[in-house]
C-alpha cells in the first residue's frame, strides 16, 4: 500500500479545537463511576460477548462531542434499538431544585413537543415528566429537597421515579455546591441502591474555578474529584462522557450505538461531500479551453482532511493533497471531458460542472473507504462511479438551460441533487454499485 494507517486521534479535538477533550476510555469512565456503581459495570462487562465489548470500546472513540451531533446519533440508532431490543431502559434525572435537571432533560428528548418548561425561578417541575428518547425512557423531576406541604409531594413524586429507574443521574449546581440538604438528598439517594451518575451542572460559570469546585463537591460526596462529571447542560458541553456512562451500564443501549455510528460517520462525510462538490461545480465555470483540475486538488484535499478526521485519523493538508492526487481522478475527469465533448450537444459549463462534482463526490467516497478500510478503490471503480455520477448531474443540471448559470444558482442545485439522493441517508448504493460492476462479485 502507498500509505500506511495514520495514527488515531481523537473526534472530539477536531469538533472543538478550543476544548482539546479526550473521548474517554474504558478505564476512564470506570473511574468516573462513583464506588458503588463500578459493581454495576463489572458485572455488565463481564456479562458481554467479546464482540459487544469491542462494540462499547468502538463507541467510546467516536460519540460526538457536541448535544446536535450526539442527537443524530442517538436519532440513527433508535432504529437498531427498536428492531433488536423490547424493554428500554429508565433513566432518571434526579437532585435539588433549579440545578438544571430540566434543560439536561430537553438535551435528550428528541421531539419539541415533549421538552420540559424551563425557568429561573425554582420549582418551574412540579410533576414528573417522561419521554422516549429512542435509546431508553428519561424522567425529568421535580426538586427532592423542598420543603413544606407542596416540596413534600414533589420530593416523593422525584423518589418515586428514581426508585423505579434503571440508572440515576444525580445533577448538582456548581454555583450551590454541596451543603447538607443536599448531601442529605444524596445519601437518600444512594440508599435506593440504584447505579448512579453525579454531574455537577452550570460549569460554565465557574470555569476559572472549575477544578476547585468540582474538587470540594468531591469531598463533600466522598468521593474522588473524577466522578463527579462537570456538565453545561444549556449547551450540551459535557452529554457525551454522560451517555458513556450511561451506556457503559446498559448493555443495550451501547450495542444500539454501536450499530448506528458507521451511519452517523456516513452522513457527516457526506456534508462534507456535498459542500466540496457545489464548490467544485463553481470552480469547473472559469473559462478553460479544457477542463483544468488542478484548482480543484485545494477544495478536494480539504474535503479529504475533513473525512479523515472524521474517521478518527490525524493528517496534515499536504498528505491529504498527496491522497488526492494518488486517486488519478484529475486525470479521468480531464478524459472523460474530452470523450463528452466530442459527443456535442451539451455546453461546456455543463459538463466542466458535472464532471467536477461526480470526480469530487467518488474522491470523497474514495476516501472514506481509504480511512473506514485502508483499501484504495480500483481505477476500474473510479471511473465506473464517476460516469455514472456525471450522467445523473447531466440530468439534473438540463433544467437550468444553455446559459451558464449563477454561481450561487449552481451551487444550491448541486446541493440540493447530492441531499435528495438516497446517499444522504446511506452509501450502500454506491458500495452496490461498485459490486454490480466487479467482474468476481465474490470478491
Amino acid at each position: 500500500m502507498i500509505f500506511k494507517r495514520l495514527h488515531h486521534t481523537p473526534f472530539l479535538a477536531f469538533v472543538i479545537p478550543f476544548n482539546p477533550l479526550t473521548m474517554p476510555t474504558l478505564q476512564d469512565i470506570f473511574r468516573k463511576l462513583p464506588p458503588e456503581t463500578r459493581d454495576v459495570f463489572r458485572i455488565v462487562w463481564e456479562s458481554l460477548s467479546p464482540a459487544d465489548r469491542s462494540t462499547l470500546q468502538a463507541l467510546l472513540g467516536g460519540l460526538p462531542p457536541d448535544a446536535n451531533l450526539l442527537r443524530l446519533l442517538m436519532r440513527l440508532s433508535a432504529h437498531q434499538f427498536r428492531t433488536a431490543f423490547g424493554q428500554k431502559s429508565r433513566i432518571a434525572i434526579v437532585g435539588p431544585a433549579n440545578v438544571g435537571k430540566s434543560t439536561l432533560y430537553n438535551q435528550f428528548v428528541q421531539q419539541k413537543n415533549e421538552r420540559a418548561e424551563v425557568g429561573p425561578l425554582p420549582g418551574t417541575t412540579r410533576a414528573n415528566q417522561e419521554a422516549d428518547t429512542g435509546l431508553f425512557h428519561v424522567v425529568d423531576t421535580p426538586g427532592a429537597d423542598a420543603v413544606g406541604q407542596v416540596g413534600e409531594r414533589e420530593r416523593e413524586e422525584a423518589l418515586t421515579a428514581a426508585a423505579a429507574a434503571d440508572v440515576l443521574i444525580i445533577v448538582f449546581d456548581a454555583i450551590q455546591g454541596i451543603k447538607q440538604t443536599e448531601l442529605d438528598l444524596y445519601q437518600r439517594l444512594k440508599a435506593l441502591n440504584k447505579p448512579y451518575i453525579v454531574v455537577m451542572n452550570k460549569m460554565d460559570l465557574v470555569r476559572r474555578q472549575s477544578a476547585a469546585v468540582i474538587a470540594r463537591a468531591a469531598q463533600n460526596l466522598g468521593l474522588e474529584s473524577a466522578q463527579v462529571l462537570p456538565l453545561v447542560a444549556k449547551s450540551g458541553e459535557g452529554l457525551p462522557q454522560i451517555l458513556a456512562a450511561i451506556a457503559a451500564l446498559q448493555p443495550e443501549i451501547t450495542a444500539a450505538l454501536g450499530q448506528g455510528l458507521p451511519h452517523y460517520r456516513w452522513q457527516l462525510a457526506w456534508r462534507s461531500i456535498v459542500s466540496a462538490a457545489s464548490v467544485s461545480a463553481v470552480i469547473a465555470l472559469t473559462p478553460l479551453p479544457m477542463i483544468d483540475f488542478a484548482p480543484l486538488i485545494v477544495t478536494q484535499s480539504v474535503m479529504v482532511l475533513g473525512i479523515a478526521r472524521i474517521y478518527n485519523y490525524r493528517i496534515t493538508l499536504e498528505r491529504a493533497r498527496e491522497l488526492a492526487a494518488t486517486f488519478g481522478l484529475g486525470l479521468l475527469g480531464r478524459t472523460l471531458f474530452g470523450e463528452l465533448s466530442k459527443l456535442g450537444g451539451l455546453p461546456g459549463w455543463l459538463l466542466a460542472a458535472a464532471i467536477a462534482s461526480s470526480v469530487t463526490v467518488v474522491m470523497g467516497y474514495a476516501a472514506v473507504i481509504w480511512f473506514e478500510r485502508g483499501e484504495k478503490l480500483s481505477a476500474a471503480s473510479l471511473q465506473n462511479l464517476t460516469q455514472s455520477l456525471t450522467a445523473m448531474f447531466l440530468e439534473s443540471l438540463r433544467g437550468l438551460g444553455r446559459r451558464q448559470p449563477g454561481k450561487t444558482s449552481l451551487q444550491q442545485r448541486i446541493q440540493q441533487v447530492l441531499n435528495q439522493s438516497p446517499l444522504a441517508e446511506n452509501r450502500s448504493l454506491l458500495d452496490d454499485h461498485l459490486k454490480d460492476q466487479s467482474p468476481n462479485p465474490g470478491e
